[in-house]
C-alpha cells in the first residue's frame, strides 16, 4: 500500500509540475504579476540583495514594461526528474515571440528548472534561462552571435553550455567508435547528460 501510495503522489507531482511553465506562460503573457509570482515560494531569491513574492512581482513588473509591448511563450517538451519526495528538477523548451517597437523578435530557449513542494504545492525554486538565439521574425539569426535584440550589440546564447555533447560531437570528424553508453537511470537522464557541468552564468532576462 505505501508503495501504492508513493507511486500515486509521483503521478500527481509530475502532473502539478509540468503545468507550471504553462501556468508561467499564460500569466507572463497576460501580465498577471500576481498569479506569475504564485508560482513561486514566499521566500523566492530576487537576485543578490531581495527575496519575497513582492520583491519578484516589482522586478518582473519593472522587466515588461520595456522594450515589450507584448509576448508569446510556447511550451515544448518537458523532462522531469525527482531528486526525493518533495524536490526535482527539470528542463522545458520555450518558443517565444516579442512586440518590442517596430520590430517582432523571435526567440528559442529552453528553461533549466529546479521545482520544490510547500505545504503540499509545487513552485519554481530556480529557473535558468538558456537561450539559442533572439532575432527580428524577418532577420533568420543565421551565424555566430544569434542574441539579436534590438538596440543591443549581437551576442552568442548559451543554449547549449550546460550539456557537453553538443562541442563534443562538433570537435570529433564522425562517430566516436566507443561502447554505446548505458541508459540513464529513471530520475538521472538530464544529470547523465550534463556530465557534472556547473550551471553556466547568465545575465537575467524576463523571459
Amino acid at each position: 500500500m505505501l508503495d501504492l501510495e508513493a507511486r500515486i503522489d509521483r503521478l500527481e507531482s509530475l502532473d502539478q509540475i509540468r503545468q507550471l511553465p504553462a501556468k508561467y506562460a499564460l500569466a507572463l503573457d497576460m501580465r498577471d504579476m500576481d498569479a506569475m509570482v504564485s508560482l513561486f515560494p514566499a521566500d523566492v531569491r530576487v537576485g543578490k540583495d531581495a527575496s519575497g513574492r513582492a520583491a519578484l512581482r516589482a522586478y518582473m513588473d519593472r522587466t515588461l514594461r520595456s522594450p515589450f509591448t507584448g509576448t508569446s511563450h510556447h511550451i515544448g517538451g518537458h523532462i522531469i526528474e525527482f531528486d526525493d519526495p518533495d524536490r526535482a528538477h527539470g528542463v522545458v523548451y520555450s518558443k517565444n515571440e516579442h512586440e518590442t517597437g517596430d520590430e517582432w523578435v523571435i526567440m528559442q530557449m529552453m528553461y533549466v528548472d529546479d521545482y520544490v513542494r510547500v505545504d503540499g504545492r509545487w513552485h519554481f525554486a530556480r529557473r535558468l534561462p538558456l537561450y539559442w538565439y533572439a532575432t527580428d521574425l524577418n532577420k533568420p539569426p543565421i551565424g555566430a552571435n544569434k542574441m539579436r535584440w534590438p538596440g543591443t550589440d549581437w551576442a552568442k546564447g548559451n543554449f547549449h553550455k550546460l550539456f557537453p555533447s553538443y562541442e563534443e560531437f562538433w570537435a570529433r570528424a564522425g562517430d566516436s567508435a566507443a561502447p554505446v553508453a548505458a541508459p540513464a537511470p529513471l530520475d538521472g537522464f538530464i544529470s547523465a547528460m550534463r556530465r557534472g557541468n556547473a550551471a553556466p552564468r547568465v545575465k537575467v532576462r524576463a523571459d
